[in-house]
């Protein structure tokens, strides 16, 4: 008998495991391996003829014996050979030499395994997933994954035809990483992950968790993808600091990019890539006078419906607009143009498509078990586990990727109220109290915490959509906060539009719709967001909340708008508001470009690329957004008149007056006390002909020796129907 018989007999099991796609660790049967009968190598070629052993320089070594029917090949090596690759025949004639996978160590260091199992590894992203490696001097893809009660891990693709018996990775059983170096494979490969669950079950296909890179949907593989991107923006990434936008202007432009504009063809409309993006949608935003650009997710999603709000790849931009590197190039270019780039990051939630994060090795493994902390009634998704050092280190590593990877400026983090409490859209009985009684989600709190910490130790900014009163959402961690940058004031956005929805003759009865929001407006670092959320589901667009006709209609926007951008707090206004969108918006169209035809609609767009002009030029329009001394009334209570008026401080004492004129009625002579007898300039008047108003002009503005509403000195003026003035001392810098 033959020492590859013998080899045969004993291994006889094995063998049989291997081509059932039974056995749970290769790498000791696979590969080369010295016995007592001498040294032996084997591989499982299944599609093979023939398979030869040849050196490093193709010379022929052996031919190797099949000893399992379903291609399990062995020969013993010679003495002193070490370098060896296969030439294999297939049954069509052809032939094609390969390194064999099995005969690498894993390319994961014993700190890599140890941070990954502790859960701190920052660039978690560097280690697990797909990557380029160049492995004792053979270039090849490094695969690894975490499936920790999963009996078998393959990584399949057109290189090993889908078969996941041809390459089953290697368990690292101390923290259930699974990894494989794959010797040939390079940029381009598409793959996924075969797993059978702790019962030997097959599970559905899965995406990379982890993968940079997908097929466009319908599709789902994931793509190995090496950037070779040179960035530019160095000067811009050295001195970008969250606490300049504190007290700097932040002016953000809201935008789907698959329908912010469209290519028209012969069939239909088609999304612009990120280099057109870059060429069309940078500029526009920059010339609009807009500081921030924030982009609905770009992670990659299965489903165009949900916006973006239902992620399948946290570390991929989608491929419905190009390649990772045209999205860099696209961030660049908006460095480049002084734009600072916000992405909305969603943490709080995954789908339950099966190819996705769902019960991913058979198990809740990023999600909880029990439905009543692990699943959204609401939105059918499921709810990650942040009580779970991996998953948390999932999410911050993601985070962490598009700061680092990417560029990007700040994150938007969604639903920040359906993370922080347990009954959240829940009925009694259907959630979990914490340890203490409390609906508080503790392991949210402190991944919220830590989130925050390391994204602005990355020198980013972080944003919250949170819509409760939970305190000290962007308050610093180490002062008791969740240590968000900004917060989303919500509060602000619902009674104002819900002010101004009403019609004018009856606002006098909603007058503190407009005033409450001062009451708390210093209590967090507001943004005050008119977002998507706010023109889509039967909520019609903004101009269609105005009420009135036409005329009153436009008026009414106006004047909101330059109410938003004169009080307190950073500004943030969805694509297409500009212009005055007629429609709701729709996800699977462009904006109504053509409607810049029209005056009113350009003269909307006018007035916002003046109001973004003024406030940007104007530091007592942002300086102290988040410090009482930056504001002050001139008066809150002329309900009956629905007029407020109202008084902006910078650093240095210098300020604008605001007077708003909510009715349609012009105001004459209308009188408002004043710190200072000096003459005054208007900056902004929202019923000037230029944005298609009347015209109505506030007449001569000179303060006068006279005590009004406790002011010193006071001035009669003209307020234009439905209207915004802003107004500054004659002379003041």
């Amino acid at each position: 008998m033959t020492s590859v018989q013998t080899d045969r007999r004993r291994n006889a099991d094995a063998f049989a495991a291997i081509a059932n796609g039974r056995h749970d660790n290769p790498f000791a049967i696979l590969g080369p391996h010295s016995t007592a009968d001498g040294r032996f190598i084997r591989t499982f070629q299944p599609r093979a003829r023939q398979v030869e052993l040849i050196d490093g320089d193709g010379n022929p070594v052996a031919t190797m014996e099949r000893v399992h029917e379903a291609g399990l090949f062995v020969a013993e090596m010679p003495p002193r050979r070490r370098r060896y690759r296969f030439r294999i025949s297939d049954h069509e004639g052809h032939t094609r030499s390969e390194e064999d996978p099995y005969r690498f160590g894993s390319t994961l260091g014993e700190l890599d395994l140890y941070l990954l199992g502790e859960g701190s590894d920052k660039r978690i992203y560097s280690k697990l997933g797909a990557h380029k490696r160049s492995y004792q001097g053979v270039d090849g893809v490094r695969f690894a994954v975490w499936a920790p009660n999963a009996t078998r891990v393959s990584v399949i693709g057109d290189f090993n035809h889908w078969d996941g018996r041809c390459h089953v990775m290697r368990r690292h059983p101390g923290n259930g990483i699974w990894d494989i170096f794959v010797p040939g494979l390079g940029n381009g490969a598409k793959y996924k992950y075969e797993i059978t669950d702790r019962h030997g079950t097959l599970l559905p296909l899965k995406a990379d968790p982890y993968g940079t890179y997908f097929e466009p949907p319908p599709h789902n593989a994931s793509i190995v993808y090496d950037s070779g991107y040179a960035w530019r923006d160095e000067k811009w990434m050295q001195a970008r600091s969250a606490d300049k936008e504190l007290s700097g202007p932040v002016s953000i432009y809201e935008v789907h990019l698959g329908s912010w504009r469209r290519k028209v063809s012969d069939d239909g409309t088609s999304y612009l890539s990120y280099r057109e993006l870059a060429d069309e949608l940078v500029p526009y935003v920059r010339e609009m006078g807009f500081t921030h650009l924030e982009l609905l997710p770009v992670s990659e999603h299965p489903f165009d419906g949900s916006w973006g709000y239902q992620p399948i790849g946290l570390f991929a931009p989608t491929a419905r607009f190009g390649t990772p590197d045209d999205f860099r190039y696209f961030v660049d270019r908006c460095h480049a143009e002084g734009l600072h780039v916000i992405v909305d990051w969603v943490p709080a939630h995954f789908p339950r498509d099966e190819h996705g994060l769902g019960r991913f090795d058979g198990t809740a493994l990023y999600e909880h078990d029990d439905p009543r902390k692990g699943a959204h009634t609401d939105w059918g998704t499921l709810i990650f586990n942040f009580g779970r050092r991996e998953v948390v280190n999932y999410l911050i590593g993601s985070a962490l990727y598009w700061i680092d990877e990417f560029h990007i400026d700040g994150l938007r983090v969604d639903a920040v109220a359906s993370m922080l409490y347990l009954d959240y859209s829940r009925d009694d009985g259907q959630w979990i109290p914490n340890e203490f009684g409390g609906n508080e989600n503790l392991e949210a709190v402190e991944f919220l915490k830590r989130l925050n910490t390391e994204v602005h130790a990355h020198g980013a900014t972080s944003f919250a959509e949170e819509s409760t009163a939970w305190p000290g959402v962007s308050r610093p961690v180490d002062s008791g906060g969740l240590g968000f940058t900004f917060k989303w004031n919500m509060g602000w956005m619902n009674d104002t539009l819900a002010y101004m929805s009403e019609d004018p003759v009856h606002r006098r009865h909603h007058h503190d719709k407009m005033t409450f929001g001062l009451v708390y407006a210093f209590n967090e670092n507001f943004v005050l967001p008119l977002s998507h959320d706010e023109v889509v589901h039967g909520k019609r667009s903004l101009i269609g909340r105005m009420p009135g006709d036409e005329w009153r209609q436009f008026a009414n926007l106006r004047a909101y708008l330059g109410s938003m951008f004169a009080h307190p707090g950073k500004k943030l206004l969805f694509m297409g508001s500009e212009i005055a969108q007629r429609h709701e918006w729709n996800h699977n169209q462009s904006l109504d470009w053509h409607l810049l035809e029209y005056g009113p609609h350009s003269g909307m767009q006018a007035l916002v690329r003046d109001l973004n002009a003024l406030y940007t030029a104007t530091p007592a329009l942002y300086e102290l957004d988040f410090e009482s001394d930056g504001f002050e009334w001139l008066s809150w209570e002329d309900r009956d008149l629905s007029v407020l008026s109202w008084i902006r401080r910078d650093l240095h004492g210098g300020y604008v007056a605001i007077v708003c004129n909510m009715t349609p009625v012009v105001r004459e002579g209308y009188r408002i006390g004043l710190p200072e007898q000096c003459d005054f300039d208007v900056l902004i008047n929202t019923d000037d002909e230029r944005y298609g108003g009347s015209g109505v002009g506030p007449g001569d503005l000179a303060a006068i020796d006279e005590e009004y509403l406790g002011r010193p000195y006071s001035m009669r003026l003209t307020l234009p129907p439905l209207a915004t003035l802003i107004l500054k001392p004659a002379g003041a810098r």
